[in-house]
């Protein structure tokens, strides 16, 4: 029998699923080791043997790279792509379906356009195709990929054709192109595909699906980026419809972190665009308008003659800019798109920092354009429409980050802001003062000669692209090689300093608002210990009051005039009693209304000595370990999970977090991704873990994974310590597979109860569910029973009296949780810092469904 023991951090042990007579031996060598693999050798090569068989299970998807590299080498078109005699005959496109080749839509599905579109095809082929055999059928695979390429090749062209005859000017420069490629079937596939995915990886393929065709056809413009465009809403349109009759959980409804995920992803595509667009040298696409605010170019030799004929100074600048194109200044050209990818990875992150740089950003770029429309004088309506267009993308980027803005509200600690400006302000004042001082030294390499003033007045250029020098007012220009080298170099070494440190700043984790406070009483919560729930007193968003000497503390945050406590004092425990006073007169010499909540007895007790009222709000499940045994009547609910799993092949694997690889974390924040979704309200917070908290290296992660590596369950377990040492886990982060093993919580809380009582723990603690309990102590209040009356409306909500029902399969002792609070008068504000701790993200939509909730 392997034994769930104490695995090494970034390892896994397995238990075998069934119930042993009598615990195994320690976990130990054996009499003679053998040399196994590292852990990062059997992953990689479990997952190599996981892509071979996928590959092996999809002969239709080989059959069609086979004939798709096939037909290229033998047409020629594999090299250079197709020759224009084989496009017009095989591609198509408004001139072949006029000239009557109906076959052109069917042919344009097994050639490319060129060597490289050869590679990108393939790539997506193999990562879409086998997915799609597995989960939509191979005939179904074959019908989509075949009637997608033709409904969207059709469509596409069809689009571009009303709009050449209605005079629009994009529409009718493609209006003679034709095009091939099987991308457009693809997408079509892809669409429908997401259908049949978990609602976390639906969400994001469907975001993929539709931004990659959208940016290609916004900033390239090509009749073969709006072919696949139009593939794509094809693919979603038939899904759907395909869909119906099938429970859909709604992609609307995400977690805050996958929120942001998907926020940066729309960031990130509108800073690729630019760039994806710079490799045609005939990119016509709506947004390209204007795209050299995003990205500069080079300046063609038409249009430094064009500048020339202007002016003399006119000349010397657009020469100026040429040169920057010779040295490391280029960099520069992408300053905007690299900005936004940075400003991406903070969003990702949710810092509100990032969000209110990128707002900015938007915003400023809306009132250059409007600057620019101003100046041209002229409301003529192709100059109108181009500044519409230009002005869509900003627009439409601020509008998504202000109907967001709540899923950022993370805050860099006062330190890390302290040393991210100092860092920008000094790399600004020694970028600055090198080419205003260096440059005055060499006065006579700039044209006119140089003044300090007027290189201070020319700063601007330094620090933005290219493009934005012929707006900028004059400025001495560098003629001689160290000018040029200020020039080119001064800018480019602030910026790579800012950038550079802004992404340093937005990847460090989040600590508490006080470091040195939440490493203290961290170190104070493991010597000494506290409650059940203590451990949620390390958690982000906290503050921390220590007693006078230190050996006892409180963790807290503070919701308008209401501190409201994260369970028990902890510490030393003759020290912990005392803290419910010292606490008291903390929050009194500041105006605040104390709240203890979730709580013991204890100190629900000491409260009262204070004069203060308590309501039972939820209520602990303990299980003892030291008598476990999964025997008799009462456990035979578990002992058919156990079984079970065992003849499924499901084993429990042991895991640190951070640590556990990356196709483990995915699937884990698709699980919970798919049951975020299923709510009408938000994911709670506060006393509920999500997955931020399983990202700590003292809590425990099993995980309930079959012989395909498939995972069907997961619970994540905080200590319980006691002079240093855990005695006992608490149950936090709970989810399963919608589709996966009927009985898997059972299985994983039994295995990690037979795992921690062979590791000598004295209990487990199955944690409390609010607004529910079992009735098993006094006759309640009246505001006991509006609570109570609150868990049954919430129930098909937030299941709270299920999750309850469910724990007492494992015939746990009940004890109540409590909050205490010291005036009956405060009850209203109490409230509404309880809801807003535990909802803090509650949209103004989600507050009229839990109102009609609560009144129905």
């Amino acid at each position: 029998m392997i034994q769930l023991g104490t695995a090494p951090t970034g390892t896994a042990q397995r238990r075998a699923p069934s119930v042993p007579a009598q615990p195994g031996p320690p976990p130990g060598p054996s009499p003679d080791p053998q040399p196994t693999p590292r852990p990062g050798r059997r992953h990689a090569a479990r997952l190599a043997g996981r892509i071979a068989g996928r590959l092996r299970a999809a002969p239709l998807t080989l059959t069609l790279l086979g004939v798709l590299w096939v037909v290229g080498g033998v047409t020629g078109a594999l090299a250079h792509g197709p020759s224009r005699e084989l496009l017009a005959r095989i591609g198509v496109g408004l001139p072949t379906l006029a000239e009557g080749r109906w076959w052109t839509p069917f042919t344009s599905l097994i050639w490319c356009s060129s060597a490289s579109s050869y590679v990108c095809t393939s790539l997506l082929l193999l990562l879409v195709g086998p997915v799609a055999e597995n989960r939509l059928g191979r005939a179904r695979t074959l019908a989509v990929l075949v009637v997608g390429q033709l409904l969207g090749t059709l469509l596409g062209t069809g689009l571009v054709g009303v709009g050449a005859r209605a005079g629009e000017q994009w529409t009718g420069a493609v209006a003679d192109q034709t095009a091939c490629g099987p991308v457009t079937g693809l997408f079509a596939l892809a669409g429908v595909l997401g259908f049949r995915l978990t609602v976390l990886w639906r969400r994001r393929l469907h975001l993929l699906v539709v931004l990659v065709p959208l940016v290609m056809t916004l900033y390239v413009g090509h009749l073969q980026s709006v072919q696949r465009f139009a593939g794509a809403l094809l693919g979603l349109g038939v899904g759907a419809l395909l869909a119906r009759g099938r429970r859909q959980r709604s992609p609307l409804r995400s977690s805050h972190t996958e929120t942001r995920v998907l926020v940066a992803l729309c960031l990130v595509a509108a800073a690729f665009g630019p760039l994806i667009a710079s490799l045609y040298d005939n990119a016509t696409g709506l947004f390209n308008t204007f795209s050299e605010l995003y990205f500069s170019h080079r300046l063609t030799p038409d249009e430094i003659a064009d500048f020339c004929a202007l002016s003399a100074h006119d000349c010397a600048r657009a020469n100026a800019v040429e040169r920057i194109f010779d040295t490391p200044g280029r960099l520069m050209a992408a300053l905007f798109p690299a900005l936004l990818l940075v400003l991406a990875e903070g969003l990702r992150r949710g810092l509100r920092l990032a969000w209110r740089i990128t707002v900015a950003t938007e915003l400023l770029w809306v009132a250059l354009l409007v600057w620019l429309f101003t100046e041209t004088g002229s409301a003529g309506g192709g100059v109108l429409q181009y500044f519409v267009e230009a002005l869509l993308l900003p627009l439409l980027t601020t509008a998504l980050l202000l109907a967001t803005r709540q899923r950022f509200g993370l805050r860099l600690p006062g330190a890390v802001l302290a040393r991210l400006g100092a860092v920008l302000g000094g790399a600004l004042l020694i970028a600055s003062a090198a080419y205003a001082g260096l440059g005055a030294a060499a006065a006579g390499q700039f044209e006119p000669s140089a003044t300090f003033r007027g290189l201070v007045a020319g700063l601007p250029a330094q620090f933005l692209p290219p493009a934005y020098n012929d707006l900028l007012p004059d400025y001495p220009i560098a003629v001689g090689p160290f000018a040029r080298l200020l020039e080119a170099n001064c800018g480019l070494a602030f910026w790579a300093v800012a950038l550079a440190a802004l992404l340093v700043a937005f990847r460090r984790p989040v600590v508490h608002t006080d470091a040195a406070d939440a490493a203290r009483a961290r170190a104070l919560l493991t010597a000494h210990g506290g409650g059940t729930l203590s451990f949620i007193s390390t958690w982000d968003g906290n503050h921390y009051w220590f007693d006078e000497e230190g050996r006892a503390a409180v963790a807290y945050r503070v919701l308008s005039t209401v501190a409201l406590t994260t369970g028990d004092p902890f510490g030393e425990p003759e020290a912990r009693v005392r803290a419910v006073a010292g606490f008291a007169r903390y929050c009194d010499a500041r105006g605040w209304t104390p709240c203890f909540y979730s709580v013991t007895p204890e100190t629900e007790a000491a409260a009262g000595a204070l004069g203060w009222r308590s309501l039972q709000v939820a209520e602990d499940t303990v299980v003892a370990l030291p008598q476990l045994a999964f025997t008799g009547r009462k456990w035979q609910d578990i002992r058919t999970a156990l079984n079970k799993a065992g003849k499924q092949g499901i084993t429990a694997e042991w895991w640190a977090y951070r640590d556990a690889p990356l196709a483990l974390r995915d699937q884990i924040r698709s699980i919970s991704e798919e049951w975020v979704s299923e709510k009408g309200l938000p994911e709670m917070g506060f006393t509920l873990g999500g997955l931020e908290e399983l990202d700590d290296p003292d809590v425990r992660l099993l995980v309930a994974v079959d012989a395909e590596g498939t995972v069907h369950g997961l619970t994540s377990w905080m200590p319980v310590y006691e002079n240093g040492a855990p005695v006992g886990w608490t149950l936090d982060f709970m989810r399963r597979r919608s589709d996966g093993f009927r009985g898997v919580t059972e299985f994983l809380i039994a295995s990690a109860a037979l795992g921690f009582k062979e590791e000598g723990a004295r209990f487990l603690s199955l944690s409390g569910a609010p607004l529910a309990r079992s009735g098993q102590d006094a006759p309640p209040t009246g505001l006991q029973r509006m609570l109570d009356w609150m868990g049954r409306v919430l129930e098909p909500v937030y299941g709270f009296r299920s999750l309850l029902a469910f724990k007492a399969k494992f015939q746990p002792e009940y004890r109540p949780l409590y909050m205490a609070y010291p005036d009956p008068a405060a009850l209203p504000s109490i409230t509404r810092a309880i809801g807003k701790a535990y909802l803090p993200h509650l949209t103004a939509a989600q507050g009229v469904r839990l109102m009609r909730r609560l009144s129905s």
